[in-house]
């Protein structure tokens, strides 16, 4: 299974986009697509998941308690 970092970055090349442009597209900030790309562990759930659905894919927490926790986000 690839990892999130790989997946989003040979998605985003696949484009032709900049990380900046893909940001803009995706609605998020520039360090979201840095963090994702540079595999930061420290990520929100719903910013990946903005990120995701440019491609049509997202990510679902893994407990009830990660699903809590980005609610309060």
């Amino acid at each position: 299974m690839k990892e999130l970092a790989e997946f989003v970055k040979e998605r985003r090349k696949e484009v032709d986009l900049t990380q900046e442009e893909f940001a803009d597209r995706a609605g998020v900030a520039l360090t979201v697509i840095r963090k994702i790309e540079q595999n930061k562990t420290n990520l929100n759930l719903g910013k990946v998941n903005q990120v995701l659905k440019m491609f049509g894919h997202k990510l679902v927490p893994m407990s009830l308690k990660e699903l809590d926790d980005n609610e309060a986000s």
